[in-house]
């Protein structure tokens, strides 16, 4: 690999850089909206506040968070949704424009923290009205915040990979490259 192809500003064969900031700063939003709404609802399981707000649904909130889904766990199923919201705002904000190729344990780190909560919401979405005969609009919201998160966080995981598969390619060590990042 040329050094004019490890230093560039956006992965070969892309028309944009997948971890710029305009990239990333929408999905760390995102993930601190949806950790917002996981706390307050995590907060009504714990018993903390005495109602949830619920526009649409009647009672169909108060029905999916106090469910038997919504308690399996030593914790609120909420409070892991806040968990993985924080992990993605925190993993999406860290490092600089250049970490898909310079910090690529990072960007998988981050593509682990997106993808799975954006899976886990929509099983919990098809939950609702199949177990509960009920929806959660907040819950509802939760899961589109996952979903939209997804595709941008996956791009930027994509481009890392790109860098993996380079360095193979090269010859070099890919654990070298996935610790160190291309540009070492």
């Amino acid at each position: 690999m040329t050094p004019s192809q490890t230093a560039a500003p956006k992965p070969i064969g892309w028309d944009y850089n997948p971890s710029s900031w305009p990239q990333r700063l929408p999905i760390v939003g995102l993930a601190i909206a949806g950790f917002a709404i996981a706390v307050y609802l995590t907060l009504y399981q714990l018993d903390v506040v005495d109602t949830v707000w619920e526009p649409f649904f009647g009672d169909g909130s108060r029905r999916v968070l106090t469910s038997r889904v919504s308690t399996i766990l030593v914790i609120p199923d909420a409070a892991l949704g806040a968990a993985g919201y924080l992990a993605d705002a925190v993993t999406g904000a860290v490092g600089g424009t250049q970490r898909w190729r310079r910090m690529p344990w990072l960007v998988v780190l981050f593509g682990l923290a997106v993808g799975p909560l954006g899976a886990a919401s929509i099983i919990l979405v098809i939950l609702q009205p199949v177990m509960f005969d009920s929806f959660c609009t907040l819950c509802l919201a939760s899961a589109v915040i996952s979903v939209w998160m997804i595709g941008p966080a996956m791009d930027e995981v994509l481009a890392s990979l790109q860098v993996l598969r380079r360095a193979k390619d090269d010859g070099r060590s890919v654990w070298h490259v996935f610790w160190s990042g291309a540009d070492s």
